[in-house]
């Protein structure tokens, strides 16, 4: 990671720098901006692809390699790629008040602080649907979440009758969990019939319990002119309108201090297999010699601690909800928007995400003052 994001700030003018590159934060006031994170297609803080030139385009995207695995890197190509195919189904229109509202290169790349020096040190990625943050101490990655990635559209059509699905593991497993569980058991996973439009920890830098569901206004950076803040207050609203959304399911669905859900050790071996296979499309987005850090932390009976919630409908096609969560854990997933077509999904690691807990006692160790 060092050594990308050194070769990709050696590539940028002066002009360049000021904006895809900052100081590391001296304060916990200054760092605000370094967690401020986003996935609907506003302002995420950086250098977009269209302010580079394409050798430099691809230094960043080396960089992004450097953060995920090989199987979550084509994904997020993928769903960058995929603006183009909302472009069209949009009609080639302009939005969100740019020149093209769904744009393959609004992608943004900042680092902070300095790769080649012996502090910390951090860099994120993110646009429309894919958000990915790295923090570095002492020569080692030591936190890589949120890492969110999203699709829309989740399902596109393909030549031959096939599919092109870039997170069609990420559902498709979590319905065979839910699948495989006996009534009593379902009765235990399920939190109400009816999906809630969106994830549930939003954007939240650190998702704490009694948290409800971020209006669509509300994930953007800023707000828009009145009458486009007022065109996506009346969507977000007939969303909730068209899916059914009551108090009760908002209720149902919050988040609790107490995992809620089944949990892994009321599962048999098989399910506890999918549960496990679950997990992997998540924190299996991490790169080699940080994926392993992270899954044995689930090894033996630490999965029995994971707790898994489904809201919605069962079968292909329904909306629906569905949440992982125990101890340093909360994955979300969402595919209820466009016709049950656009979908979300974050791995957090609540108390670790962005490195805070790290950096908390990297203070307290070299800055006692």
């Amino acid at each position: 990671m060092a050594e990308a994001a050194a070769a990709w700030i050696d590539t940028l003018d002066d002009e360049q720098r000021a904006t895809g590159v900052w100081d590391w934060p001296g304060s916990k006031a200054a760092d605000a901006e370094r967690v401020l994170w986003f996935y609907t297609p506003t302002d995420h803080g950086g250098l977009t692809l269209h302010q580079q030139r394409p050798h430099q385009q691809r230094a960043a995207m080396r960089l992004l390699s450097t953060g995920l695995s090989e199987a979550g890197y084509v994904s997020a190509a993928t769903i960058m790629g995929l603006e183009n195919v909302l472009d069209r189904t949009e009609g080639f229109t302009a939005g969100f008040e740019r020149d093209r509202g769904r744009d393959p290169a609004m992608y943004y790349l900042r680092v902070f602080g300095d790769p080649r020096g012996d502090g910390p040190w951090s860099w994120r990625f993110g646009g429309h649907h894919v958000s990915v943050h790295h923090l570095v101490m002492d020569g080692e990655a030591v936190a890589g979440s949120p890492c969110f990635l999203g699709a829309d559209p989740m399902v596109s059509p393909l030549l031959g009758g096939r599919e092109l699905r870039p997170l069609g593991g990420v559902e498709d497993t979590a319905r065979e969990l839910l699948a495989a569980l006996d009534a009593e058991q379902r009765s235990r996973a399920v939190l109400t019939t009816t999906a809630v439009p969106d994830i549930i920890g939003g954007n939240r830098v650190q998702p704490r319990p009694g948290d409800r569901l971020i209006p669509l206004p509300d994930l953007w950076r800023g707000h828009f002119q009145q009458q486009l803040e007022d065109r996506m207050w009346a969507m977000h609203d007939g969303l909730e309108a068209q899916l059914g959304v009551t108090e009760a399911d908002h209720a149902a669905t919050e988040l609790t201090a107490a995992p809620r859900g089944i949990a892994g050790a009321d599962l048999g071996a098989g399910q506890k297999s999918i549960l496990r296979a679950l997990l992997d499309t998540y924190v299996g987005r991490m790169p080699p010699g940080l994926v392993e850090r992270e899954r044995a932390r689930f090894d033996g009976d630490a999965l029995d601690a994971v707790h898994f919630a489904w809201a919605g409908g069962a079968q292909r096609g329904d909306p629906h909800y569905y949440r992982l969560q125990g101890p340093r854990l909360l994955a979300e997933w969402d595919n209820t928007q466009r016709g049950v077509n656009h979908a979300h999904s974050v791995w957090r690691d609540p108390g670790h995400d962005f490195g805070l807990d790290l950096l908390g006692e990297h203070l307290v160790e070299h800055h006692p003052g």
